[in-house]
């Protein structure tokens, strides 16, 4: 009885072009459409996104604009398939000033929202949002200055929950004017509010447009400026607890001091 299992000869250069070119293929499509890797460069959405935190963005969250795509071609105007951020989400987008610049902060305003600052609490629509002290953190990894810093925990109208880090009281974003948020623009600010740029300053409101994607994941995670290259630092570098860690709705549990 003769054996018909036969392996097929590999097809030789011409076959491992070809495999690599739909590999490339694939992962151009997976990049465009559904996820996104970003790292955080900057200290603005401390405590809860770390300078070295890797993180996967999901593209298809809020649909796609011409900012969805590689080099950004100007083929269409708009949204497609697009559906609204929802206030709490951490999203990536480009700025409206200069739209080969993406920032990350997290959706405070919806279109419409009036939004203020006051003695360092948010108010939407004349509304205060609940903000309580819930401890403080010592750890310059996290809160990047060499003393304790205070932590609060915000609950917005939707029940999203988030920690923010007061580095400074009465400071330059703890009381601003009212903000009108127009229609089809979002109010981003950072959850290191004494340390980020955003719609209470220049950033201005975001249109929906100008969107990338909600952050979703920590799928890497290391200190002290090292490239994830550097394999010889993980041992001691590697924030492991923040491995596979969620971005939205969650909240870093300080110990009180």
């Amino acid at each position: 009885m003769s054996d018909k299992s036969v392996v097929k000869k590999s097809g030789g250069l011409g076959e491992t072009i070809s495999v690599v070119v739909q590999a490339l293929l694939l992962a151009l499509v997976i990049r465009t459409v559904l996820i996104q890797p970003f790292n955080i460069p900057s200290g603005s959405m401390r405590p809860t996104l770390l300078e070295g935190d890797y993180l996967f963005v999901s593209k298809f969250s809020y649909g796609f604009s011409k900012y969805s795509l590689p080099l950004s071609p100007n083929l269409f105007s708009g949204r497609i398939w697009g559906s609204e951020p929802l206030r709490g989400d951490v999203a990536v987008f480009r700025t409206p000033a200069d739209t080969s610049i993406d920032y990350i902060k997290r959706v405070i305003g919806l279109p419409g929202d009036k939004v203020q600052v006051r003695e360092g609490v948010v108010y939407i629509n004349g509304v205060a949002i609940p903000r309580v002290k819930v401890g403080q953190i010592n750890n310059p990894d996290v809160t990047e200055v060499t003393h304790p810093v205070d932590v609060y925990r915000e609950t917005l109208p939707n029940g999203v929950t988030y920690d923010t880090l007061d580095l400074t009281q009465n400071g330059l974003g703890d009381n601003t004017r009212e903000f009108t948020v127009p229609a089809g623009q979002f109010f981003m600010m950072g959850d290191n509010r004494d340390n980020s740029a955003d719609s209470r300053f220049d950033l201005g409101t975001v249109p929906l447009e100008n969107f990338i994607g909600r952050a979703n994941i920590i799928f890497f995670s290391i200190a002290d400026k090292a490239s994830p290259l550097e394999i010889w630092r993980w041992p001691t570098e590697m924030r492991f607890d923040r491995l596979l860690r969620s971005v939205n709705g969650t909240s870093f549990t300080p110990k009180s001091q």
